[in-house]
C-alpha cells in the first residue's frame, strides 16, 4: 500500500491529542485503507469502523479530557465559535472531516439550543473518488445539457460520492464526454459534499459550482435560485416536504435538479409518496440506482416513467 492510499487515515488521526493517535497509530496499514470512520466513546476503548464492523483498539478507556482536547483540535481551539454547528450535532474540520458529536442536549420548545457534555465523537474519514461519474453523465445529458436526475441506493451504498463527482464534472465540463460546463448550485446542508472550511471546498466539486452549506435545503434553494442563476441545483437527501416543494418550484423555474434518496430500488421509492409526486409531476427524467456486488457499485440509470414501473 502507499503512503496516498491510507492519506485519509493517517490525516483523520492528526485531529485526536497525541496520547489517542499513537494507539489509532497501530491499526494495520491495510485496515487503514478501508477505514471509514475513528470513533471515541467516553469510558470505552476507541474503536476503529470497518466495512465488516467496529475493530476495538483495547486498552484504557477514552476520558472526558480525550473528547475534550478533539473538540480544541478540530475547531483549532475556538469551540465557542462553532457552537451553532455544535448544536447541530457535528463539525467540519480542515481537510474535509466530518466530526459527527453526541452530547446532553439543552432544548427550549423542541428546538436544540447546544450541545454539552459531549461524550461520542465520530470522526468520518472523506473517501472522495474522482472519475466515477464518467461512465453515468452521458446518460443524463441531451445535447451536452444536464436533464433531471435522482440517485437511489441503500444507506451507505455511495449516493454521496457519485454526487459529488456528477457536480465536479458537470461544473467542469467534458469535451471528452461532449459535456458542456454548467453553472451549479449545491445545497449542501450537512457539509458532507463540499466539506467548506474558512469558506474553501476541501472536496474538489468543479470551477463553476456555488456552495451553500449550514442552510436548510429548502431555504437553500430557493435562495441560491434567486441570486446565483444555476443551470443545476444539486442537494444530498430529500428527507422533508419541504425539500420536495423547493425543488418542485426549482424544476418549474427552468433549473435542472440532481439529488439523492434513499432507496433500495425504484419499486421502494415510489412507495413514499414524497418521491412518488416528485416524479409523476416530471420532476426528474432520470433515476440512477446504486447497488454493490462483490464489492463494486453497479449504475443501473432508467428514464421516468420506468418500462413496466408504477406510477
Amino acid at each position: 500500500m502507499t503512503t496516498k492510499e491510507s492519506d485519509g487515515y493517517d490525516r483523520a488521526m492528526m485531529l485526536l491529542p497525541y496520547e489517542l493517535r499513537e494507539r489509532f497509530r497501530h491499526v494495520l496499514r491495510q485496515d487503514r485503507l478501508h477505514a471509514e470512520e475513528l470513533r471515541l466513546r467516553t469510558g470505552r476503548t476507541p474503536t476503529v469502523l470497518l466495512p465488516d464492523g467496529e475493530l476495538d483498539l483495547g486498552g484504557a478507556a477514552v476520558r472526558t479530557e480525550d473528547i475534550e482536547k478533539t473538540l480544541d483540535i478540530v475547531t483549532r481551539a475556538s469551540i465557542h465559535a462553532a457552537a451553532e454547528s455544535i448544536r447541530m450535532g457535528f463539525l467540519t474540520a480542515q481537510g474535509g472531516f466530518r466530526v459527527g458529536l453526541c452530547g446532553s442536549a439543552v432544548t427550549t420548545g423542541g428546538r436544540v439550543d447546544m450541545l454539552r457534555s459531549i461524550s461520542s465523537v465520530c470522526i468520518r474519514i472523506p473517501h472522495a473518488v474522482t472519475g466515477i461519474a464518467e461512465e453515468v453523465l452521458p446518460q443524463l445529458c441531451s445535447g451536452g445539457t444536464f436533464e433531471s436526475t435522482l440517485l437511489l441506493s441503500a444507506p451507505g451504498g455511495g449516493k454521496t460520492t457519485l454526487l459529488r463527482d456528477l457536480v465536479r464534472l458537470l461544473s467542469d465540463g467534458s469535451a471528452e464526454l461532449g459535456v458542456r460546463p454548467h453553472r451549479v448550485a449545491l445545497a449542501d446542508e450537512r457539509g458532507e459534499v463540499a466539506a467548506m472550511y474558512g469558506g474553501a471546498a476541501q472536496h474538489d466539486v468543479g470551477a463553476h459550482t456555488d456552495v451553500m452549506d449550514m442552510c436548510p435545503k429548502a431555504q437553500a434553494v430557493t435562495m441560491m435560485l434567486r441570486a446565483m442563476n444555476p443551470e443545476v441545483i444539486a442537494v444530498d437527501e430529500i428527507t422533508a416536504p419541504a425539500d420536495a416543494e423547493a425543488m418542485n418550484s426549482a424544476f418549474g423555474c427552468g433549473a435542472a435538479l440532481l439529488a439523492t434518496a434513499h432507496a433500495k430500488n425504484v419499486h421502494t421509492l415510489i412507495e413514499k409518496e414524497i418521491y412518488r409526486r416528485l416524479l409523476n409531476a416530471g420532476v426528474f427524467r432520470n433515476i440512477v440506482t446504486i447497488t454493490v456486488e462483490g464489492g463494486c457499485r453497479r449504475y443501473r440509470t432508467e428514464r421516468w416513467p420506468v418500462s413496466g414501473g408504477t406510477q
